[in-house]
Order: C-alpha cells, then structure tokens, then sequence
C-alpha cells in the first residue's frame, strides 16, 4: 500500500494523506495529468472512473464519472485552480448533476496535490481542505478516506505499467460511451509547437493527409469563437473529394479546443470534437474526444479506418516538428 500517512484535523478541517512511490517524480506526475492513466485509480476499484474531460492547466475543467457494481453513476468536476509542473497543482473537487453541472446540494473541496522527488523515488502529498466541520464529517460518514485508500492502491500497477509512458505506442482509441470515443496519441513536441500545427494553414497541409497520394488543397482555419472553418482533402489525381466544415465553440491556446464537424454536402449527422493537448514526459498528449449523436453513427464512422488514418497523419506531424 503506497500511503504512508493519513492525517485529519478537525481544527484547520483538513485531511492530508502523503503517499510513496518507488517511481521516478516525472512518472508520478504524468499519471495524475494524462486521463488515460488516471482513470484507472480515480476511484475505488468497485468504482472505476472515466474522464472525459481533463484540462491540466490553470482555469482548465475535468469531468468524470464513477460507475458502481450495480450500475449507479457518481459524477464529479474538478475546476484547476493553479498548476506548477512537477511540483503541484490545486483543484476545486465537487460532485456533479448528470448534465455535468456542479451539485450545489452537495459539498465542494478545495484539494491540493503536492509532489516530490525522494531517496527511493517520488511522494504526492494531498490535502483537502473543506468549508466546515460538518462537511468534513459528512464526507468522512460517505466513505471518503477509505475510497481515497482504495483508489490510491492503484497507482502502482499504473506506474509499472511503462507502455503508458511509451511515446511510441501509436494512436489509440478509446470507447468511453455510446456515443463517445477519445483518440490518443503522444506527439513528440511542445505543446505550443502542437498547437501550432493545428492552426497554421501551410502546415496543416503537410502533415493533415491520412494515407499516402491524398493533398489538401482547402485548408480554412477557424481560430476564434463563433469562425468557421473548411477543410478539403482530394487524390493526387483530382478524384475523390471530400471535407468537413464546422464552428469553433471554444478555444484556449494552446491547450484546448472544441469544434463541431460535419460531412460537407451532407445534413448532417454532426459531431463535436474537444482537442485537448497536455506536456508529458515525451512531449505532448494529444487527446480528442468525439461525441457522436449515437452509437450506429460512432461505429460506422470507426469502420471506416479512421484511426489508421489519424495515426499515419500524426507519425507525419511529428516528424515535422519533432
């Protein structure tokens, strides 16, 4: 069991639990900021979590919920209050609606994560913080500091796990639910040389290509809120055209992005695609999650090899800025 410590005081209605790890602090750090591997600890192992959503910078938002052995959801948001890298970050932590909306009929924290390297590896120290007595008995009553054991438990087996931390492993993809999927690749590079890649037309049209003897001769960027932008791809030889147009609806560089996306010359169906870009320990965590309007829609458009696509254009972008 890797804490060390669990500390509660009634008096500065804290509780602070220090846990150790025979990891290196870069390995610690990445597990806490790359969704993929938090969600395998967030959370008892009766109630594994899925994020989706996990912004990692200051003013950034995560969302994620936790499915029990009989089917109950319990959901939850954290809101990023500050983020030093590789020595700290604070959220806000609260319990969620099922609309993502924050509960206010529950109670919210303030948590404090704190990291260090030491002899035989790394520590992370958390520390809630709560409003009042009651709210800290109340979370103590609902099972918090066993749930927090539990889920911290985990993390070792995540830490062991170094083909998460691989920069090689390639574009994966994800099913979090029926009608979401979440693309992941890391991309050796910065995140603001990633950013630029996805906003710069003569370079989009280098390395946005999917399979080889394909040219993108429509490349219109949408860079601000409430733009539009098109995108058009055809064969080296003038045959199989094709695009995607859609609204931007949010834009934080270079960290976040969310976009709407529709087949050009069709009604629809249109999805909205969150790109998300986070600095890991091989360069940048390039994670997208796609909402589709329901399952048929996700699965045929998954059919269509897109994933292979992504993959091969991603392997030519990082070769561009890597």
């Amino acid at each position: 069991m890797p804490i060390t410590s669990v500390t509660k005081d009634a008096d500065a209605l804290t509780m602070t639990v220090v846990a150790d790890f025979d990891a290196p602090l870069r390995r610690l750090w990445d597990a806490y900021l790359d969704p993929r591997l938090l969600e395998r600890f967030w959370g008892p192992p009766t109630y594994p979590a899925v994020f989706t959503r996990h912004d990692g910078y200051v003013g950034g938002r995560s969302e994620y919920a936790m499915t029990g052995p009989d089917g109950d959801v319990a959901r939850g948001f954290w809101e990023w209050l500050s983020v030093d890298e590789l020595a700290g970050f604070e959220v806000r932590d609260g319990f969620a609606n099922p609309d993502g909306s924050p509960n206010e009929q529950m109670p919210a924290m303030r948590m404090v994560f704190t990291f260090e390297a030491t002899p035989h590896g790394s520590r992370v120290t958390t520390t809630t913080f709560f409003a009042s007595v009651e709210e800290l008995e109340t979370l103590l009553g609902m099972g918090m500091e066993q749930g927090m054991s539990e889920a911290m438990g985990q993390i070792d087996a995540v830490l062991a796990d170094l083909a998460s931390f691989a920069a090689g492993i390639g574009t994966a993809t994800q099913l979090l639910s029926d009608t979401q999927v979440r693309i992941s690749r890391i991309i050796r590079g910065s995140v603001d040389d990633v950013w630029r890649a996805h906003h710069e037309p003569a370079l989009m049209r280098r390395w946005l290509l999917g399979p080889e003897g394909w040219t993108m001769p429509v490349c219109e960027i949408g860079a601000e809120v409430g733009e539009t932008y098109r995108y058009e791809w055809e064969q080296v030889d003038g045959s199989g055209r094709f695009g995607f147009t859609g609204t931007v609806l949010e834009s934080r560089p270079p960290h976040r992005s969310v976009t709407t996306g529709v087949m050009i010359g069709t009604d629809g169906p249109s999805t909205t695609d969150e790109l998300t870009f986070t600095a890991v320990e091989d360069g940048t965590l390039l994670s997208l999650l796609i909402t589709y309007p329901d399952a048929d829609v996700r699965d045929t458009v998954l059919a269509t090899g897109m994933t292979d696509g992504m993959e091969t254009s991603y392997a030519r972008l990082e070769s561009l800025i890597g």
